[in-house]
């Protein structure tokens, strides 16, 4: 693909805990602002993005129903976490002059049109930004797993998964610091060693249709493009 980049279409998958920047709760604007304009960088250049983002920043559903809450409704819950930074992202990136649609799972009409595949694909086509908010509309799935879904979905060529962290490690590097980073490595190895990079549904659907993931540390300005680029950023999975 011309000006260097590996990949044409994509799906970031953020997690709420990166928009919440060093705040920790809730969306950090700066970090909202620091992201339109990387994405404006290189969907300018062609590249045609998908986003699914997370809603721990607001609501975490699997810690409500740790203590006591009902799983179903606390998902539902989390799923409507999603739609608020949805909502947050397309104001950012159309400041920015960057064309977005949100598309939730939940009917949402007044603030979203409802995911639709083909629509969906049709916006990525005519170079606008896809926000695929509220997970699959289904509790017991993870934004994780809905990324994994709609990259294979909508034809995506990699799967970005932009967190805190810098890679995937054999354990935790904030509680180990011998802890040794993957270059690469395979989902099976991912699987088998029970490393928490994604649920094991995710997981799995990702090795069943070869898709590669590429895990980054989305703190690091510029480090979307250079996944895109094929650069050694955090840990391929494939």
């Amino acid at each position: 693909m011309a000006n260097g980049y590996k990949y044409k279409r994509v799906l970031l998958k953020l997690s709420g805990e990166a928009l919440a920047g060093d705040v920790g709760y809730g969306i950090d604007p700066k970090v909202v602002e620091d992201l339109a304009l990387q994405i404006k960088a290189f969907v300018k250049d062609g590249i045609e993005l998908a986003i699914v983002v997370g809603g721990g920043n607001i609501f975490r559903g699997m810690a409500a129903s740790a203590e006591g809450m009902d799983r179903s409704q606390a998902d539902y819950i989390g799923m409507l976490a999603t739609i608020m930074n949805a909502l947050a992202l397309q104001d950012a990136f159309e400041r920015h002059g960057l064309y977005t649609r949100v598309q939730s799972a939940i009917s949402m009409q007044e603030v979203s049109e409802p995911y639709i595949r083909r629509r969906a694909i049709r916006h990525l086509e005519k170079g606008r930004i896809v926000i695929l908010a509220a997970g699959t509309g289904n509790p017991y799935f993870t934004t994780d797993t809905t990324a994994a879904l709609r990259a294979c979905e909508l034809d995506a060529e990699c799967l970005l998964k932009a967190t805190k962290v810098d890679g995937i490690y054999d354990s935790d590097p904030r509680m180990n610091p011998e802890a040794k980073k993957f270059d690469t490595i395979s989902y099976l190895e991912v699987l088998s060693r029970g490393l928490n990079v994604m649920d094991s549904t995710a997981t799995s659907l990702c090795m069943d249709n070869n898709l590669p993931m590429i895990v980054f540390d989305l703190t690091v300005t510029g480090n979307i493009a250079r996944a895109l680029r094929g650069e050694n950023v955090g840990t391929t999975v494939q």
